[in-house]
């Protein structure tokens, strides 16, 4: 074969091997490159946040006379705070944390969540959801409109009143959630 012949070949193989190892673009059916390929800002919630959300519920429940533990949980379910208070009993603090992981992972109120999974046919499997819980207490933290955590209260003779806890601890912060 002449050297002409052989380079032919190679200028011919070349792109065609270029083309074929070239990792394949991001889909995008619109055309025109990647509009979906960016960084994610998402808001989070600091651990000082979380502290005094807990602390804040915690003082409104000791107010009502009632021990209770209390967890706060990041946007993806990750423990931020959790404490029991003295005389809370045992099964309080794991309650207190499957309620918040309940709160954050369907993005409402754990007892609304409980209300709907024990009611409603369609969705009753959802209550085996590993790390829920059907009952209330459990309270999606915002900022805004985002769910950043989820607190979750546990001790109180009532899940209303553990609700309330959550809340009051919630509250005791909005101007920092805006």
């Amino acid at each position: 074969m002449s050297p002409a012949f052989m380079a032919s070949r190679f200028l011919l193989v070349v792109p065609l091997l270029a083309a074929v190892a070239a990792p394949a673009p991001a889909a995008d059916p619109g055309g025109g490159g990647c509009d979906t390929c960016n960084v994610v800002s998402e808001k989070a919630l600091s651990l000082d946040l979380a502290q005094a959300i807990a602390q804040g519920a915690l003082a409104k429940c000791r107010a009502d006379g009632n021990h209770v533990s209390v967890t706060v949980l990041d946007r993806d379910g990750l423990l931020k705070i959790a404490f029991r208070d003295n005389g809370a009993g045992p099964h309080t603090i794991v309650t207190s944390r499957r309620k918040a992981f309940t709160s954050v992972t369907f993005k409402q109120l754990s007892g609304q969540w409980a209300h709907r999974v024990l009611t409603d046919p369609a969705i009753a499997g959802l209550k085996d959801t590993a790390g829920t819980i059907a009952l209330g207490g459990g309270v999606p933290i915002k900022a805004g409109t985002e769910v950043i955590g989820a607190i979750g209260v546990s001790g109180s003779p009532g899940a209303d009143k553990d609700e309330a806890c959550a809340n009051a601890g919630i509250a005791g912060v909005a101007d920092k959630l805006k």
